[in-house]
């Protein structure tokens, strides 16, 4: 058998090592890529021309404890999640239920509210990006912050989830 080095060109493209990680991307720019709504107080909205409400400061918190800066994109439902599928954005911060049908198209960090069980989807198969989305959600949980912004937005209607 003879082999063609016009297949070494080719080699990166197959092999699965050659997709690069979510977080290497994240960390590369400098920055998290949160798409949401802005149109669903308290959550996420808009007063006057500031993006504001309890995920978008979520949002904020875990960019700095990624050690990024946050870049909120507002977008509409019907390019939310297709945009977090196809790398258009890093996350969805959307008060998005993690669901089965969901979960067979996203992976998700950990929840960040209890009931509904709230998460942030992005694209499959990014371990360090989970972990490293895991860890900062974890940090914003351990120390308060979390509840804290419960209890500015949401007055305990949604139950955050525990730090583990």
């Amino acid at each position: 058998m003879r082999f063609s080095p016009g297949l070494l060109l080719l080699l990166p493209l197959l092999s699965p090592l050659a997709h690069a990680e979510l977080v290497d991307d994240v960390f590369d720019r400098g920055e998290l890529r949160i798409a949401l709504e802005a149109n669903t107080p308290p959550f996420n909205f808009k007063e006057g021309d500031k993006l504001t409400g309890f995920e978008v400061e979520l949002g904020e918190e875990l960019a700095k404890e990624m050690d990024v800066r946050p870049s909120f994109i507002t977008t509409d439902d019907a390019d939310l999640l297709p945009g977090v599928e196809s790398g258009k954005y890093d996350v969805a911060i959307n008060h998005i239920a993690m669901t089965a049908e969901l979960q067979d198209r996203f992976d998700f960090s950990e929840p960040y509210s209890e009931k509904p069980e709230l998460a942030i989807p992005f694209q499959k198969g990014n371990p360090a990006f989970k972990a490293s989305l895991d860890k900062a959600l974890g940090r914003v949980k351990a120390d308060g912050r979390l509840k804290a912004l419960a209890q500015k937005w949401l007055e305990s209607e949604t139950p955050v989830a525990k730090a583990q």
